[in-house]
């Protein structure tokens, strides 16, 4: 079943190959960035630094869309490589080798970053916790008190005199 493929044939799948190749290359690197920036946020939610937190928000928002937008790229080039690598084909099956360990390399990075955010989302939820628990417990002078103005101690008559 050896299929004689033109040269030109043969350069489209191997660029489809590299292609694939390099956009899961570029995902694996944001997934990586992403585990470190949701590992720096588990540290600032510990240490209470709500500027850092949200700065380390904007950063993990930011690489998601990122990620999104590779992902609908990688989508239909990973139906092509598969239709590719399905047809009979002459390259080398070394080609093939990285990017079936890049597929698993990703999906042990989104396992990663799965778990890394499941526990920064519990550490968040203690800390709202311990601050609403503060909220209740703050004393406010004024909650009694019809008007913030209103001076208790005022008396009741006033002398006006012409």
């Amino acid at each position: 079943m050896n299929e004689i493929l033109s040269q030109e044939e043969l350069a489209e799948r191997v660029a489809i190959v590299k292609r694939f190749r390099a956009l899961l290359e570029k995902q694996r690197s944001r997934f990586q960035e992403y585990l470190r920036i949701l590992e720096m946020q588990e540290d600032e939610i510990g240490g209470q630094n709500a500027d850092a937190l949200l700065a380390h928000s904007e950063l993990e928002n930011q690489i998601v869309e990122g990620i999104d937008s590779l992902q609908k790229v990688i989508v239909p080039m990973r139906k092509l490589y598969l239709d590719v690598k399905s047809s009979a084909s002459t390259y080398s099956p070394a080609d093939i080798v990285p990017i079936e360990k890049l597929q698993s390399d990703l999906a042990n990075l989104q396992t990663q970053v799965i778990a890394q955010n499941e526990r920064n989302r519990e550490l968040i939820k203690v800390q709202m916790g311990e601050i609403r628990e503060q909220i209740v417990t703050l004393k406010n002078p004024y909650r009694s008190r019809q008007s913030i103005y209103a001076d208790v101690d005022s008396g009741n008559f006033i002398q006006v005199e012409a």
